[in-house]
């Protein structure tokens, strides 16, 4: 049976409104949260960029649903010993109600540490050895490591969950999928691709979750949803690599000036027609995903909510 859960934007909200979305999320049945994390936000307009860790220890006690990142990059800007430290951590404070996001991130966000940015081929290699070491110190052992990317002097994690947090990677193409496959606990995509989902199962992720997540707009008229994500989401219309490479806020809004709100909104289900929403949903699930995650962009949370309680979920259900 699938899982629908919310997805937490940490690019337009504040730490207090997230943890209040995630409360009204469960209250409305939704069954799982992803949140995403990020240094800086897409576009000035969106406004935020909150600590994600600070938010979900904040989340753990507030809900009692199951947590992930969407998705954390443990490779620059974020030493993977530090993440695999609040992993744990995390992982022990919600009772193993946490799963570590991982994917190789973008300069956006990277950037801020090491202006450098590598290509995806190292970026790659170095995502795979990041997810080795954190699991190396999840089992409470003294970790010495001498790797191509990365060396750890004598660190150990003391405080430790039960389970270690399940690897969930992320996959835009083939070879991040295959990673995925190969390495990952679980699979995160942010397109109904069923192809994608196969190249995963087939890379070795028979038998584990995959995991998407689509944006919506609710609003009681369809013209002010579109507007609405096309003035907060435009980025959605940026094609290729443009997304991994560029490293500020700024460079983005010139992007967007040549997104149309056709290209802006293609693929997120805006307005009031319940079928509208459901429709984009279950593209989800015939497409093989176990687990689907939407986002409200823009203020209207609460109407999204009850819309959503009211009339969406039990379609999809």
């Amino acid at each position: 049976m699938t899982t629908f859960g919310y997805f937490l934007s940490c690019e337009e909200h504040g730490p207090q409104e997230l943890v209040r979305q995630a409360k009204a999320a469960e209250r409305a049945g939704f069954e799982a949260l992803w949140i995403s994390d990020h240094f800086h936000p897409w576009l000035d307009e969106q406004g935020q960029s909150p600590f994600v860790w600070s938010v979900i220890g904040a989340l753990a006690e507030a809900t009692s649903l199951p947590i992930a990142t969407a998705v954390t990059c443990p490779l620059v800007r974020t030493h993977p010993v530090v993440i695999a430290h609040a992993a744990a951590t995390t992982a022990a404070l919600t009772g193993g109600r946490f799963r570590l996001g991982v994917g190789t991130g973008e300069a956006l966000n990277e950037h801020v540490i090491e202006s450098r940015w590598p290509p995806l081929s190292e970026r790659l290699e170095m995502l795979e050895e990041a997810i080795g070491l954190m699991r190396e110190l999840f089992t409470g052992k003294l970790v010495t490591h001498r790797g191509r990317h990365y060396r750890v002097d004598t660190a150990r994690l003391y405080t430790l969950p039960d389970e270690p947090p399940p690897v969930l990677v992320s996959g835009l193409g083939k070879k991040s999928t295959s990673l995925a496959g190969r390495l990952g606990d679980g699979y995160i995509s942010v397109a109904p691709d069923a192809d994608a989902v196969r190249a995963f199962r087939e890379a070795g992720g028979e038998g584990k979750p995959a995991l998407g997540g689509l944006k919506a707009c609710y609003a009681t008229d369809e013209a002010a949803a579109r507007r609405t994500v096309h003035r907060l989401w435009p980025t959605q219309g940026v094609k290729g690599e443009a997304s991994q490479l560029l490293p500020l806020p700024r460079h983005f809004e010139q992007l967007a000036a040549m997104v149309t709100e056709d290209e802006a909104v293609a693929g997120s289900p805006v307005g009031p027609d319940p079928e509208v929403h459901a429709q984009a949903i279950k593209q989800y699930v015939d497409a093989g995903f176990d687990e689907v995650y939407v986002n409200q962009i823009g203020a209207e949370q609460d109407a999204f909510f009850d819309f959503y309680e009211r009339e969406v979920l039990p379609l999809v259900r």
